[in-house]
């Protein structure tokens, strides 16, 4: 059911979705007796919304919560609800908004618990020059409800609230940006499937569901944020954190631009009495295989949307010849491998305007990746154990309904002779190296022998600790990468230097320039 007047509310008997007209802000989420899951504390639009940071070129980030001009109703009927909310530029907004046109689209679907969004951006020709170092999009819950945070089977925790930042409650740490430790909770994309928050009264869940990584940019490997401090949940699609001006796309005058991001699937269950938080995880984490079985869905209205029929698929077998190793051919096992824009090898990682789609290869070097958008791509690939990227020397053109079988390619890691020693293990990874116990008034206990405590803040300057006096020294045949090489390289802090550092991010904050 569908009502339209200064809100548009959106009510298929399970959850009421409320969204600001024209703006197409999240101000409500009804769910299991509860009026609002956002926080309701905070202005109706700082609660669910896309945004974006961009910039004109050499200019200042510009910070903007994408708010629309002009509301349709694409589909009203029984089984679904679309709408969109449109924003158009013209060449007067010059400077105060950035130059795309952008349609942001919300479905609900007749007995689905949650809603779906994604958006679509279009840079014209004629129009100028622009960088966007982020879009997403954000939503906000209740801080008196949801204190459970769910974002891996090894990653949960009751979580700090906002209100522990408020003077005389917490230490400022060396970086405004380390203020609510969202970066201790990120993850690869090819492992960002679902993350959110729990509710224990009621009982509720509140899930980001993300089917597919063909709309995020920079590859698998790439580390986006998920959920944090707030409470706050992220769907990440462009983003500079971890890699810099290398994942931030810069578009000219004369360039034509359009993408689609998402859908993302915001999913809601509860129990019928106070239980166990794992079991509402375990739901999510089988909600999110059906999403993902589901993808691409049949269902969103967009022509930029392409179905499953328009799309097309690739095949083959990737094996690695490496004869200071093995006299045969050896199964890539374990590897990835993906299409992206075309470029040379190892440039999907720092390739932010189009689309990828990758795979992990099987045991016996097989892969197969389907639901392919149509256009023109460059196969590439990377396999623990060995240096360097593949790249299939050809361009791929994908069309409609195509279905191409590459057979058997040869990937041959770069070599001038048999390997004389070597410092861990080339997988992508920091995994294998020596990872400092972190400073006990710093220390996240979530990361107490766990996997990924690297994660724990102020690691950087364990470093210095640990080697007061000299950078370490690693002495082939003798020393023990596990235990003797420190897992970053960085920089030693002096008094001097640290003073700096933080007189730095100090006028920086002052300035407007950290986000």
């Amino acid at each position: 059911m569908l009502f339209v007047e200064l809100q548009v509310v959106i009510d298929n008997g399970i959850i009421e979705l409320t969204l600001s007209n024209p703006e197409g802000i999240v101000t409500g989420v009804r769910y299991n007796g509860v009026d609002n899951l956002m926080e309701i504390l905070n202005k109706e639009d700082n609660r669910g919304y896309w945004d974006l940071v961009w910039s004109e070129q050499a200019g200042v980030g510009i910070f903007d919560v994408i708010r629309g001009t002009d509301f349709k109703v694409i589909k009203e009927d029984e089984s679904q609800v679309e709408v969109s909310f449109i924003r158009k530029w013209d060449s007067s907004q010059k400077g105060s908004l950035v130059p795309l046109n952008i349609d942001k689209r919300f479905i609900v679907i007749r007995g689905s618990s949650g809603f779906y969004t994604y958006a679509i951006y279009e840079h014209l020709e004629a129009w100028p020059d622009f960088n966007m170092a982020e879009t997403r999009v954000a939503f906000k819950l209740r801080k008196d409800k949801f204190h459970y945070m769910a974002i891996a089977d090894n990653r949960q925790r009751i979580m700090p609230m906002p209100d522990d930042r408020t003077a005389g409650r917490c230490q400022q740490l060396a970086y405004p940006e380390a203020v609510d430790d969202k970066y201790q909770y990120s993850c690869d994309d090819k492992d960002n499937k679902v993350h959110g928050w729990i509710s224990s009264d009621p009982p509720i869940g509140f899930w980001q569901i993300t089917p597919s990584d063909e709309f995020r940019t920079g590859g698998p490997t790439k580390q986006n944020l998920m959920s944090h401090v707030g409470p706050t949940t992220l769907a990440m699609f462009i983003s500079a954190h971890y890699s810099g001006e290398d994942l931030v796309p810069k578009f000219q005058k004369g360039e034509y631009w359009k993408k689609v991001f998402g859908p993302v699937f915001m999913y809601l269950n509860s129990t019928l009495e106070e239980t166990d938080p794992h079991m509402l995880w375990e739901d999510a984490k089988s909600q999110m295989k059906i999403e993902v079985e589901s993808w691409p869905y049949s269902f969103p209205l967009s022509e930029d949307y392409q179905k499953s029929e328009q799309r097309g698929s690739i095949s083959g077998r990737l094996l690695v010849r490496d004869r200071y190793i093995n006299e045969n051919d050896q199964y890539a096992t374990s590897g990835y491998i993906g299409l992206a824009l075309p470029g040379e090898a190892g440039s999907w990682q720092r390739e932010c305007k189009g689309y990828q789609f990758w795979t992990k290869i099987e045991e016996n070097g097989l892969f197969t990746i389907n639901n392919v958008l149509t256009g023109d791509y460059s196969l590439y690939a990377w396999v623990p154990g060995f240096i360097g990227d593949f790249k299939y020397e050809t361009t791929i053109t994908i069309t409609s309904g195509s279905n191409i079988s590459l057979g058997d390619l040869i990937y041959q890691p770069p070599r001038d002779g048999p390997t004389l020693w070597e410092i861990g293990y080339p997988d992508r990874s920091a995994f294998e190296f020596y990872v400092p116990d972190p400073n006990p008034i710093y220390i996240n206990k979530l990361y107490v022998n766990h996997p990924d405590r690297f994660r724990q803040y102020g690691l950087w300057e364990r470093y210095a600790d640990l080697y007061p006096d000299s950078d370490l020294v690693y002495t082939i045949g003798v020393s023990d990468y596990k235990k003797d090489w420190f897992f970053a390289q960085v920089t030693r802090f002096d008094s001097m230097t640290r003073k700096l550092v933080l007189l730095t991010s100090q006028q920086a904050s002052l300035e407007g320039t950290t986000q």
